[in-house]
């Protein structure tokens, strides 16, 4: 991530609107419409009134995304390709700490026989 993109980002905030998730990665809104459409793994929220709301990882992923299509010249099959296909990143951190917290359960249930 380049200094400038990082100086960009509000680190105290927990959600974005499209608007600044566009201005941080520099791309215009409908393309980020359109990558939503393309990548299943990027999939923000929508609030009561229907607003897109971008998490922090969100954000990761699209500047990943961008990376990739801008300036390693992947296409968006490549993009899906590097990104396992059509799983989602975020179900995989889920899955692993899922896997984990099973693991620490198994110990605590182990010490207390």
């Amino acid at each position: 991530m380049s200094s400038s993109v990082r100086k960009k980002i509000s680190y105290d905030k927990m959600f974005y609107k499209i608007g600044e998730i566009s201005g941080i990665a520099e791309i215009e809104p409908h393309v980020l419409r359109y990558w939503e459409s393309e990548f299943p793994f990027l999939d923000p929220r929508k609030n009561k009134t229907g607003q897109r709301v971008y998490t922090r990882k969100d954000l990761d992923i699209v500047l990943q995304i961008k990376d990739l299509l801008y300036k390693e010249k992947y296409t968006i099959a490549g993009v899906k390709k590097k990104f396992g296909g059509n799983s989602s990143p975020k179900s995989t951190v889920s899955i692993k700490t899922i896997q984990g917290v099973r693991k620490r359960l198994k110990e605590i249930l182990a010490t207390l026989k």
